[in-house]
């Protein structure tokens, strides 16, 4: 027993905790989302260990998932930026409307009830994933994209909807773009750019969504931040980043799509399965 927590489920709560952050840092790199989906589960487990209240435990794993994405979300768009991938104009014109939707969307996630997190999951990832299976080059909004205000509005759901369910919105982004018949590997090298406002905003809006709480969570929390649980895997993470991204340009664009799509719904059936169980 170590604080009154048996040994081996410490042992096991590490072990998931090392190979959680591994795969985060390479999903980052490799498909250019943040990792969210995979250390925000592993996270909720570590919180459950650490005794935290069940009516907080999603908030934290949230908060503390963004502030974990940061560093490695900042080293996978580097890593895309020396590719010459990264579709800068694109960045800057998403770059503020997606942090005021962070701003919303900080908002409903400090209020909402942890189920509605895993119904929006579901919805949205398995329309991304759809898209990325079974879509085709007919399926198009457009050749070029869409002007200025059409942009910023959808920078500004882009930046909503990855709070609402803890991802950098890399999935989101390589979406929109194939729709406008952006290459994959473009995609993906934008979708890490986006992901740095996002996460960085996010980390911001869930410190502030949990100020004063600190006494309802483990030490060293710093609203709804563990700063225990960033220690623990962002070093890991960002450091796979690198690995994955460099893996990304070395795959075909046809079969990257196909592993990410694979991958999401493999993500979306674990929170269905909770939803119905």
């Amino acid at each position: 027993m170590i604080l009154g927590v048996p040994l081996d489920e410490i042992v096991w709560l590490a072990h998931a905790i090392v190979i959680g952050a591994v795969v985060t840092g390479l999903l980052a790199g490799l498909f250019g989302v943040g990792g969210g989906l995979i250390i925000v589960p592993v996270l909720y487990e570590m919180f459950r260990v650490l005794a935290v209240p069940e009516e907080l435990r999603m908030q934290l794993s949230l908060g503390t998932s963004f502030a974990i994405i940061v560093p490695t979300t900042i080293r996978s768009y580097l890593v895309h930026r020396t590719k010459g991938a990264v579709m800068t104009e694109v960045v800057r014109q998403w770059a503020l409307p997606s942090v005021v939707g962070v701003a919303i969307g900080s908002f409903v996630a400090a209020i909402a009830p942890g189920a509605a997190f895993k119904i929006v999951f579901v919805l949205f990832v398995n329309a991304i994933a759809f898209k990325l299976l079974f879509g085709r080059e007919s399926w198009r909004l457009g050749d070029e994209l869409p002007g200025r205000a059409v942009m910023v509005g959808y920078g500004g759901l882009l930046g909503l909807i990855s709070t609402l369910v803890g991802v950098s919105g890399g999935a989101l982004c390589n979406m929109f773009l194939a729709l406008y018949g952006t290459p994959s590997h473009k995609a993906v090298a934008t979708a890490a750019g986006i992901g740095v406002p996002v996460t960085l905003a996010a980390t911001i809006g869930y410190v502030i969504a949990g100020w004063g709480r600190e006494a309802q969570l483990p030490p060293f929390s710093i609203g709804f931040v563990s700063l225990i649980g960033v220690m623990l895997i962002a070093p890991i993470s960002s450091f796979t980043a690198t690995y994955g991204a460099r893996l990304a340009h070395a795959l075909p664009g046809r079969r990257l799509e196909i592993a990410f799509g694979l991958f999401l719904l493999a993500a979306s059936a674990r929170f269905l399965a909770s939803l119905v169980w």
